[in-house]
């Protein structure tokens, strides 16, 4: 059964090159645009302060916008939460899951990440 990633119109193949991995900074973000012969498809990387990656579909469930569509502070300042710039909804950034305002109820859609010679790479 595929994941609620894979059922975007745009979501890229497992395999496909997101970005250099020097361009996600130690504990912090990175959202970049996919694209691919299927469309363009929003994603946000985060590197956790134990190194951990994790990815989600830059679109907050309350109403599809991009997470940092008025700016990129997202990440808490311990790294544990994402709130999302439009509306202040706010996601655990290890689960996704919906922990604060807008976003109670709601949770991101994962995306598996893995390194692979330099690169992030879409797939675990």
């Amino acid at each position: 059964m595929p994941q609620s990633w894979q059922q975007y119109r745009s979501a890229p193949s497992p395999g496909t090159r997101v970005a250099e991995a020097d361009a996600l900074p130690e504990q912090g973000h990175l959202s970049v645009t996919v694209e691919s012969d299927r469309g363009r498809f929003p994603l946000l990387v985060i590197r956790l302060g134990d190194g951990e990656l994790r990815a989600y579909v830059n679109a907050c469930p309350h109403q599809f916008l991009p997470l940092d569509q008025r700016g990129n502070r997202l990440l808490s300042e311990d790294g544990e939460q994402l709130r999302c710039t439009n509306h202040d909804a706010a996601f655990a950034t290890r689960s996704g899951e919906g922990v604060g305002g807008l976003g109670l109820g709601c949770a991101l859609d994962p995306v598996p990440v893995r390194l692979a010679d330099g690169w992030l790479v879409i797939g675990g």
